[in-house]
């Protein structure tokens, strides 16, 4: 069997910035208290640095699980309407979640980013349950499609 993980390539790096640029929404993985694996789909929109960036409430079972273990991932691509969903682009990333505040000297500049994204947002951004959840990134898998695979460094990911 051959080595199926390509050498990345400028391609790759570009087609990643790329889901995670026209990403509004993913797939996020937590580990939650019992240890068990827990999927929720996030609002997702391109940080301040190019990665990743949701809005979360303390609320929620997937805040709770990453404020005992920021430990995730979150997946990024959607198959678009035509022809098998598995031959469509898709981006994993594996990292650490932290929390931008209110009250955060951050957390002005970073909201303003936010709406001008995701203004729908407006609705419940003020909410004192809610947080900026910025995703540090340690390693990401992109699948560019049938026979496509990369592993990416954080560093192929900034723009």
């Amino acid at each position: 069997m051959t080595y199926p993980i390509r050498p990345t390539d400028a391609e790759a790096r570009s087609l990643a910035r790329n889901l995670i640029q026209s990403a509004r929404f993913g797939a996020l993985a937590v580990t939650d208290g019992d240890g068990l694996p827990m999927v929720t789909r996030i609002a997702s929109v391109p940080g301040l640095d190019g990665l990743p960036l949701s809005l979360v409430s303390d609320l929620s079972a997937h805040t709770q699980a990453l404020k005992s273990n920021p430990a995730c991932a979150l997946m990024l691509g959607e198959p678009d309407d035509k022809g098998d969903p598995l031959t469509h682009p898709r981006l994993s990333l594996q990292g650490k979640a932290s929390f931008i505040r209110h009250g955060d000297p951050a957390h002005a500049h970073t909201a303003a980013h936010y709406l001008s994204l995701y203004p729908k947002a407006k609705l419940y951004i003020g909410f004192g349950d809610f947080s900026f959840l910025h995703l540090t990134v340690t390693r990401a898998f992109l699948n560019g499609g049938f026979g496509q695979a990369f592993v990416l460094t954080p560093d192929d990911l900034c723009p």
